[in-house]
């Protein structure tokens, strides 16, 4: 090795990389192992049929790897890592499952679920929101659907309150603005900075609404405007029931679930 003080040679920079690949490849092995262990332990305490999806344990991870004093690994390839993780610990509990529903947009839609998802599930490109949705209520299913849909499907989701959206997609600013959401059976928790999806049937223009609601504190952008629905983004996690939504323009109106904020805002 180089003397102390010394640039060491691209040898041993070369050696030192090595070593730390078959590191990580022992350290990887035995994360997938302890995963399996939790499959067997749920099977064996009765949970095996459940879901094991957790976004907001997901996102209280990411946040603490993020947190921490790092030198030259960016939140992105951080993020990636652990999700591809993440994802494959999911699958090895139960059945996993994502359908996407990206209308015109469907090839950036699926890139944006793979950068979510991983390549542990099995991924399927449907052509309608309703396939999407009817999948994300089958076991271990997750929908993935574009905002910059052809037809309102977050109407829809008013109807079915079993299933949240749970992820705004990306989860990182940098890669661009919220361009999808996730959904699933799943119990949706604040992770403590998160963002809250409502819908609307107000007719009223998206920046009289976000006036109203703003003079009830609650900060508010339009994500889409279809069939007379609109979608928004609140900042800040809300529940259904809450007096200032109750107070907002439109008669059909509801919160369809909530996300984590981006990580790097």
């Amino acid at each position: 090795m180089a003397e102390e003080g010394a640039q060491p040679s691209l040898e041993e920079v070369r050696w030192r990389i090595d070593a730390i690949d078959a590191q990580l490849h022992a350290l990887i092995d035995e994360r997938a192992t302890l995963a399996t262990v939790v499959a067997a332990a749920k099977r064996a305490a009765g949970d095996g049929d459940k879901f094991g999806l957790r976004p907001a344990r997901e996102a209280q991870v990411i946040r603490t790897l993020l947190e921490r004093e790092r030198f030259s690994v960016t939140p992105a390839l951080l993020i990636k890592i652990w999700r591809e993780l993440m994802a494959d610990s999911l699958a090895r509990q139960g059945p996993f499952h994502v359908s996407v529903y990206g209308g015109h947009a469907q090839a950036r839609t699926l890139e944006l679920a793979r950068i979510r998802f991983g390549v542990a599930p099995h991924m399927y490109p449907v052509g309608k929101a309703e396939d999407a949705l009817a999948s994300a209520r089958t076991q271990g299913g997750v929908a993935v659907l574009t905002v910059a849909a052809e037809t309102p499907w977050w109407g829809r989701m008013l109807v079915t309150p079993q299933l949240r959206v749970f992820a705004a997609l990306p989860c990182l600013s940098v890669w661009g603005p919220t361009a999808a959401l996730a959904v699933a059976e799943v119990a949706v928790e604040p992770t403590g900075a998160d963002d809250t999806f409502w819908v609307t049937d107000s007719p009223k223009p998206a920046a009289a609404i976000e006036e109203a609601l703003g003079r009830d504190g609650v900060a508010a952008s339009l994500l889409a405007d279809v069939g007379g629905l609109k979608l928004f983004a609140l900042a800040g996690f809300y529940m259904d029931g809450d007096e200032r939504l109750a107070r907002a323009p439109g008669s059909l109106t509801g919160v369809i679930g909530a996300a984590p904020s981006p990580f790097d805002v």
